[in-house]
């Protein structure tokens, strides 16, 4: 169960801005509290505790600000182009941050995966860290945005000033391509959404 030792008022001006509905407390102690996902946060008078299955829904949001984030990323489509989803994941190190997946229409791999990572970095942005390591198993996208290599399609090319833009509002990233299994829960979560469509 951790204890962040901050302003109550600040950790509830976080929530409010990451969109965490914050209530009243229970008790004449208890400040206020709030849920999001497995946590809960209940705040006193100079710290938070926050409990559930999943503390790391809450803590990345109520941490001081910045920190460093591990982002995995994976796009999936059965057909090229064909039904497509996303997935991803945020790690710290207190644990998985964030994660999640959705499907997203029909459109080929390449796209996919530019969207999945759009969205990771949205998500990490969302967290409020300052330096991100971005992990995913597509070559092409990691080399593109790195600009190893050109992108010739010009939906790629948007979606890569969009994923660079992104990165520079991050005092420090990194980029690499890694083996899928190392990037198999980003691609689990988006073949699951595929499943689940």
């Amino acid at each position: 169960m951790p204890t962040i030792d901050c302003d109550p008022d600040e950790a509830r001006r976080r929530l409010d801005s990451a969109g965490v509905d914050v209530e009243a407390g229970n008790t004449d102690h208890e400040r206020w509290r709030a849920e999001r996902g497995d946590a809960v946060a209940v705040a006193y008078d100079d710290s938070v505790v926050v409990q559930g299955a999943r503390p790391t829904d809450l803590t990345a949001l109520l941490s001081d600000a910045g920190g460093r984030a591990h982002v995995y990323f994976d796009g999936a489509s059965r057909g090229n182009p064909g039904p497509a989803a996303v997935g991803w994941v945020i790690v710290s190190g207190d644990g998985i941050v964030d994660e999640g997946s959705e499907t997203i229409g029909e459109t080929t791999n390449n796209r996919a995966e530019y969207e999945a990572l759009i969205r990771a970095l949205n998500v990490a942005r969302d967290h409020g860290f300052d330096e991100v390591d971005v992990r995913g198993d597509s070559e092409l996208i990691v080399k593109q945005v790195r600009g190893e290599w050109n992108a010739n399609d010009p939906g790629l090319r948007e979606r890569r000033v969009t994923v660079r833009e992104l990165l520079d509002g991050f005092d420090r990233w990194s980029l690499e391509h890694v083996p899928r299994e190392i990037n198999d829960r980003a691609d689990r979560l988006a073949n699951e959404a595929l499943d689940d469509d």
